[in-house]
């Protein structure tokens, strides 16, 4: 597949090559804290959007006609392909995504299909081919999709944990229903990101959003890392940059190495020097200024940007990010001045 990494600031920074600026996109930048967003959801639900490729483009779209974002990334959610394996979803108001029908057994675990991206997901890769449209070669698309183990606890608890007790049970207590279940999720999204890259996705990004929170190092190798890994090994066929993203992974870097990726994501509480000490110098990574960060006075906002800067120090292969998801209540004036300052503070001087 033929690379168009030279042309954008984001893609080569992936690919470690010299940039005249650090690059900076947002985890959920399309979103909550717009208002062109919050109009739309007053007609239409999160998964209406995301079913309707149309209003899926003019979600991902909003924060690039209003921001210099380095990069679009699809609006969709990380559960959708639960959907047409066989889950009975929805998002109910205040409580985030409820899952009617939890896998819990063996006979669970049987019940799910094993589903065809390009059919059962075809809205998704409709989307990204009206988006890439849209972008014209001037923003390169992520396209992303969420890591097994964080997929399987929505599946076993039924929507979010503060504890995991039900997945760390399954786990544990019939470790081949898990990885019956973690080789089916595996290989799910392996298929679907492949399909986002076939539709015009120019790179990706797996989301453990639970890893760090429920796994020590040990149980993350055991029961995570292997399925994570399947996913990498299987989308290099794609040929685009790879980013995997843990939140809370600060204490096993290595394995989140391990299971792969060209870029590692750092939340806000791993330095950036520090990780990269760690990660070594063969990947890129990325983040990672606290959501929080973007509610502060633009004097301290800009101090908290050019720290993280300095630690990253210029070296190849660093893509400014959040260390999470953009917060709703976010000032949108703050989040231009942030994609402002990240441009003009990074500017190579040589």
């Amino acid at each position: 597949m033929e690379n168009k990494e030279p042309q954008f600031t984001f893609l080569r920074a992936c690919r470690k090559l010299p940039v005249d600026y650090t690059p900076i996109w947002f985890m959920r930048q399309a979103g909550r804290y717009m208002a062109e967003y919050r109009k739309i959801r007053e007609k239409y639900t999160l998964l209406e959007i995301c079913a309707i490729p149309e209003l899926a483009t003019e979600v991902t779209l909003q924060p690039i006609h209003t921001f210099e974002f380095d990069a679009a990334i699809l609006f969709a959610d990380i559960l959708l392909p639960l959907i047409p394996m066989g889950i009975n979803l929805e998002f109910a108001a205040s409580e985030g995504p409820v899952i009617h029908n939890p896998v819990r057994t063996a006979e669970d675990v049987g019940q799910l299909r094993k589903i065809n991206p390009h059919e059962d997901l075809a809205h998704v890769l409709k989307a990204i081919d009206l988006i890439t449209s849209e972008l014209a070669g001037k923003t390169p698309l992520i396209g992303f999709a969420g890591a097994p183990f964080t997929l399987a606890s929505y599946l076993i608890e039924g929507g979010p944990s503060k504890n995991f007790l039900k997945t760390k049970g399954l786990m544990v207590e019939q470790p081949q229903v898990w990885e019956q279940l973690m080789n089916l999720l595996a290989e799910v999204v392996a298929d679907f990101l492949l399909a986002q890259i076939e539709s015009g996705a120019q790179a990706i990004q797996l989301f453990d959003s639970w890893a760090g929170s429920a796994l020590s190092p040990e149980d993350y190798k055991q029961y995570a890392l292997p399925y994570s890994q399947k996913i990498f090994n299987k989308v290099r066929q794609g040929g685009v940059p790879a980013v995997h993203f843990s939140v809370g992974a600060g204490t096993y870097l290595p394995l989140i190495k391990e299971a792969g990726g060209d870029v590692i994501g750092l939340d806000w509480r791993t330095p950036i020097d520090w990780g990269r000490n760690i990660l070594g110098m063969d990947v890129a990574v990325q983040g990672n200024l606290d959501p929080a960060a973007l509610f502060a006075p633009k004097s301290e906002l800009k101090k908290k940007i050019q720290t993280i800067l300095d630690r990253a120090n210029n070296q190849p292969g660093h893509i400014f990010n959040l260390g999470h998801g953009i917060l709703p209540q976010t000032p949108v004036d703050n989040v231009k001045a942030a994609v402002d300052m990240v441009h003009e503070l990074s500017q190579r001087k040589d």
